[in-house]
């Protein structure tokens, strides 16, 4: 048998093949056509509110009755200080400023009118509606929330970009974890936002592989056969895949970020922490360029919620140089299929 069936039992499902949760990219079909091919699909909570995310998952349970998983932020949130008010109205007027020389027109919001949420009551919520997967990112859930979960039942899979943190996610008794290469597309799962650890995945999941006990899930530059093969062979039990869905029919890319997609180049694929605070990978452009190395970014999450604005005028422009196109190390041809069909071909390509 070619699958490992570990995570599978666990999950109850077919295949051990977990679509990555990529926010503002997969959707609610996104998950549901993943669950159609016998597979996990994520729905992308983020730091969405409480009522915000029980509106998603009531909506996947409407259009499926296969297991899928929640997937919340579990960031720390940086209290608000003098300093931090300077340095927020200094990076407002110059990004405003930037987006005026490049015809955009956008009014961002000031710092009082950010609303940043905790996890908490999105825990409540998960348990609230009966979802019993729940993966998390930028951190560690906190013990309370853990045993909550526990409680009711609720399978527990964290995210590690070194194996320090794999370590701590096993200790607290996080029942699967995902390991993330430096390859993987998108926000880093690093617990700190700063001096992250940027660990070759393969490196990096066989020596997790040597340390922990519970099940490894292995995400970061999967694209076909041979690189699932590969980790296979280095441990992992199960295979997360988000730079493949990219372009896929599901995905909420407009056509023009996924014409970009397919004509980016290996030197344009790049770590950032210029549209969020928190560094992710994604394609070079011209707000990445001007911004990275400033003094105008702020932490995470203030960064994102200061950007937001500026990306949704860019994307209403079909303008690619100012919004954060994010994307792995594994270039490939970017498939507009469905989900499900992508995702069905990986697993016959897998078991020929």
């Amino acid at each position: 048998m070619f699958w490992p069936d570990t995570i599978s039992k666990k999950l109850g499902i077919q295949y051990p093949v977990i679509q990555a949760p990529m926010f503002g990219v997969s959707t609610v079909q996104m998950a549901v056509a993943a669950a159609k091919a016998g597979c996990i699909g994520s729905l992308a909570l983020a730091d969405l509110s409480a009522d915000q995310s029980v509106e998603l998952i009531r909506e996947a349970k409407k259009l499926t009755d296969k297991p899928f998983a929640a997937n919340i932020f579990v960031h720390h949130i940086p209290e608000i200080t003098d300093a931090l008010k300077e340095k927020y109205g200094k990076t407002k007027l110059f990004i405003e400023q930037l987006a005026k020389e490049n015809a955009i027109e956008v009014h961002l919001p000031d710092l009082e009118e950010i609303s940043v949420n905790g996890y908490h009551d999105q825990v409540d919520a998960i348990i609230q509606e009966d979802c019993k997967i729940l993966s998390f990112t930028f951190g560690n859930l906190d013990d309370p929330s853990i045993q909550k979960l526990k409680e009711n039942g609720v399978t527990l899979i964290g995210t590690c970009t070194s194996v320090r943190e794999a370590l701590l996610l096993e200790n607290s008794g996080i029942d699967i974890i995902c390991v993330q290469g430096i390859e993987a597309g998108g926000h880093r799962g690093s617990f700190e936002a700063e001096n992250i650890p940027q660990i070759g995945g393969l490196s990096l999941l066989s020596q997790i592989y040597e340390q922990v006990k519970v099940p490894l899930i292995y995400a970061g530059g999967i694209y076909g056969a041979k690189t699932l093969q590969a980790v296979k062979d280095l441990g992992a039990q199960g295979f997360q895949v988000g730079n493949l869905l990219l372009a896929s029919q599901e995905s909420a890319l407009q056509p023009f970020e996924k014409e970009r997609l397919k004509k980016v180049r290996e030197e344009e694929v790049v770590l950032t922490k210029s549209f969020s605070g928190r560094y992710a990978r994604g394609v070079k452009n011209q707000f990445i360029e001007t911004v990275e190395n400033s003094e105008y970014i702020l932490p995470y999450p203030y960064q994102n919620k200061l950007t937001n604005a500026l990306r949704k005028a860019a994307k209403s422009l079909q303008n690619p140089e100012f919004v954060g196109i994010w994307v792995g190390q594994s270039i490939h041809p970017y498939s507009e299929l469905s989900t499900e069909e992508i995702l069905k071909k990986l697993i016959k390509e897998c078991e020929r």
